[in-house]
């Protein structure tokens, strides 16, 4: 019987079969999580297979809450995810979860952290709003906080308390971003994440699924203020980039910095999020990352 390795792996079969895993996760956060892809190609092999594979898991999830399955088959879908990524290790034939647990033995990722990802899509599968911004600080510290806390494992950090809780703010003001960024298509969908009292504070209504915004004036005061609020968050969540070393704090200051500077696009002309998605062209995504592999701050 030939050798095995000390976490039960053939030393034989195992480099293909993991590489392979690796490779399909890195394939699919390039294909499909786009923004991110500027800052992960920053990373060395390692940890750019392994924060692929967390990506690669977090776009199955959040496939399942936007899909067009209906809701009581969304839901188990999401409980078979829930399943999957608790059950997950490097003998399943899913590659995605070969990586995965491949990455847990030899980083510590926080794989219990899906399981809030996960409650936040099927909070967003049961459609609920919110009254207030606790409310929405609790879903944005479940579907990114939580990704903030995996990505963290994959940096590496020497105060994971301190780092912890930076990542975690991080991720907040990125999931705030994209509640800005997304604000039209989520209403056509049904969706409403800007919390109530925000609403009614500035006499802007916004019907799940309804019409445009009658009053440009108020909504435009009530985007720039849900901004600033974000751009709060980015200031605590950037004192996490000195924590990381280069090669990380370059992925993290490049995946922060594109959607960073889509809050401020949106700040400048907040009635065109009321008409198309705002975005970045290919070529300023790439400066941001070029720029942050450099050393310069978002």
């Amino acid at each position: 019987m030939g050798a095995v390795a000390r976490d039960g792996r053939d030393p034989v079969s195992s480099p293909t079969r993991f590489r392979d895993a690796y490779q399909e996760c890195e394939r699919i956060t390039r294909e499909q999580a786009r923004n991110f892809s500027y800052g992960i190609r920053l990373l060395p092999g390692p940890k750019r297979g392994a924060l692929s594979a967390v990506y690669a898991f977090a776009r199955r999830v959040d496939d399942v809450g936007d899909g067009d399955l209906p809701r009581e088959e969304k839901l188990r879908e999401l409980k078979t995810c829930r399943e999957a990524v608790h059950q997950a290790s490097t003998d399943s034939t899913d590659p995605v979860l070969v990586a995965l647990a491949d990455a847990a033995i030899r980083m510590p990722l926080p794989l219990e952290a899906f399981d809030e990802l996960i409650d936040g899509c099927e909070a967003d599968v049961r459609g609920t709003s919110y009254t207030n911004f606790d409310e929405l600080l609790h879903y944005c510290r479940c579907v990114a906080g939580s990704i903030g806390r995996l990505s963290l494992g994959v940096f590496g950090t020497d105060d994971p308390s301190v780092a912890t809780a930076r990542a975690d703010a991080l991720g907040v003001a990125l999931q705030l971003t994209n509640i800005l960024r997304d604000v039209r298509e989520d209403q056509i969908n049904g969706r409403v994440y800007l919390p109530a009292s925000d609403l009614a504070h500035f006499g802007v209504r916004l019907e799940p699924g309804g019409g445009f915004v009658e009053d440009t004036t108020r909504w435009n005061r009530l985007m720039r203020f849900q901004a600033a609020r974000a751009d709060r968050w980015y200031t605590e969540g950037f004192r996490l980039l000195p924590m990381l070393d280069r090669r990380s704090r370059a992925c993290c200051a490049s995946m922060a910095g594109i959607y960073h500077q889509l809050l401020v696009r949106i700040a400048t002309n907040p009635n065109a999020a009321m008409h198309q998605r705002t975005s970045l062209s290919g070529w300023r995504k790439a400066g941001v990352a070029a720029r942050s592999l450099a050393g310069m701050t978002p």
